[in-house]
Formats: structure tokens, C-alpha cells, sequence
């Protein structure tokens, strides 16, 4: 989300968390920028992580969201995030947010889609409050909030239904939530916990999780029958005889 603050309230400065750091949401006010995404992360039908860490460090003044191929969100924020901190090192500042979209944009651009990484791009540098969508082809847009992912058409709806130019801090937390747990409920590739990420000039409070998920199967019988429930009919034994035998060390180091 992206506006002004409030004139008639500052919100307190967030307290830094040292905790460790896909539909995939952000909402910039004008010198705050919050990011936010679930946790689940699939392999076809198959749950293959309910703790997958969707918002990506990239410079202590911006951090990534990603959609679509894991690995291929992971190794794409590593190898900008690696960029940038070179580049800190010889200036002695932060990046821009617009330098860090530009950077990723062109190494998108160069492979044609064939990396899978759909990134929203959240940050705060001089200029205030930044927030860009990069798609796997190298496009690239700058929005005042954004949904991305599986289960983007029922958190975007959300997020234009609640979004204001001048939102309260807790009232934007409030809408980025309501905007994920939306995409949870509407689709299987998303859900599990919902992390939310406040980048402020003062530092970054990275939640997670910001809340639990409410929506959880519970098995309401065991499924470990005794032994006997079900007849055994018939029985035939084939014995097995073993031609060759080969063993093969791994080298593990």
C-alpha cells in the first residue's frame, strides 16, 4: 500500500526484531513500505513446506517477495541481494529500491522467461516508499499495492476494496492480512501462517509468523486398523532369486 500517514497520529517507530528472516502482498505508505505473504509452499497437489519464508532480504532498506518457482525466487533475490551488498560496500549507503528493481529486471529480461520469478520489490530509500512488480520477462511496473501468486484475484480484490492513500500503520497490517488470509481460503497452493514485514528509515520488523493459521484440518479418527479387520483371501509366496548384486558409494562430501 502506498499513500501518506496520518497527520493527526505518527505511528511509533517499530521495535527491530532479531527473529530470522507466495500470494505475495505489499503496501508502501509514502516513507513506510509493508510487505506481506503466506507460507505453503507446493509440488503438484503435494504440501511440499508449511514454513516456506516467502519475503527474501535484499539490503537492510529492502526486502522481495516471490512467486512461482521456488528455487528460482530463492537463487534470483541471493544473487541480487549478493549484487547490492558489493555495491554498499563501495559507496558506504543503501541501495535505491529503483537500482535493485532495475538490476533484476535485466537479468530477467536477458533469460526470457525461463527463470520462474514473479517478485514484488518493497523498500524505503531517500525518496520514501517504493514498490515494483518484476515479472519473469522483465517487465516491469511501479504500484501503490500489489497481489501476487496462486491466490492473487481474492487478496487484489481486498486489497482495492480497503486500500486509502492515508492508511494508519496497524490499519494497513489489518488489509494485508485480510488480503492474504483471503487468497489462503479461495486456493490449495496457498496457506499455513501469514508473515508480514514493516520497512521503515528507523530498521525493519520482519513478523513472523504475524498470525497462525485459523483454517486448519483436524483428523477426526485414526486411520491404523487392527490387524485381522480386513480377510485375507488367499496367499502365494514367489521366492525371489537375486542374479547379481551391486553396491555403489555415494560421495556425500
Amino acid at each position: 500500500l502506498q499513500g501518506t500517514p496520518s497527520r493527526t497520529r505518527t505511528p511509533d517507530p517499530p521495535e527491530r526484531r532479531t527473529r530470522p528472516n507466495l500470494l505475495r502482498h505489499h503496501a508502501p505508505l509514502a516513507r513506510i513500505s509493508l510487505l506481506g505473504a503466506d507460507t505453503r509452499a507446493t509440488s503438484s497437489e503435494v504440501v511440499a513446506d508449511k514454513m516456506c519464508a516467502k519475503i527474501h532480504y535484499i539490503a537492510p532498506n529492502i526486502y522481495c517477495c516471490g512467486a512461482g518457482t521456488a528455487a528460482d525466487t530463492e537463487k534470483t533475490t541471493e544473487l541480487l541481494a549478493s549484487n547490492l551488498s558489493i555495491f554498499s560496500l563501495n559507496s558506504g549507503r543503501n541501495p535505491r529500491v529503483v537500482m535493485a528493481a532495475q538490476i533484476v529486471q535485466d537479468m530477467l529480461f536477458r533469460y526470457h522467461g525461463q527463470i520462474g520469478a514473479n517478485l514484488i520489490l518493497g523498500g524505503v530509500d531517500c525518496a520514501g516508499g517504493h514498490l515494483y512488480t518484476i515479472g519473469p520477462y522483465g517487465d516491469m511496473d511501479k504500484v501503490p499495492y500489489l497481489a501476487m501468486g496462486s491466490g492473487d484475484l481474492a487478496a487484489m480484490a481486498i486489497l482495492e476494496d480497503g486500500f486509502k492513500p492515508n492508511m494508519e500503520l496497524e490499519s494497513a497490517k489489518k488489509l494485508v492480512r485480510d488480503a492474504i488470509h483471503s487468497g489462503i481460503m479461495s486456493d490449495l497452493g496457498s496457506g499455513n501462517n501469514v508473515d508480514i514485514c514493516v520497512i521503515t528509515r528507523q530498521g525493519v520488523d520482519y513478523i513472523r509468523p504475524y498470525e497462525e493459521s485459523v483454517y486448519k484440518d483436524k483428523r477426526e479418527r485414526r486411520y491404523k486398523y487392527k490387524a485381522g479387520t480386513s480377510a485375507v483371501l488367499t496367499e502365494r509366496v514367489i521366492p525371489l532369486e537375486v542374479v547379481e548384486e551391486t553396491v555403489q558409494s555415494m560421495d556425500t562430501a
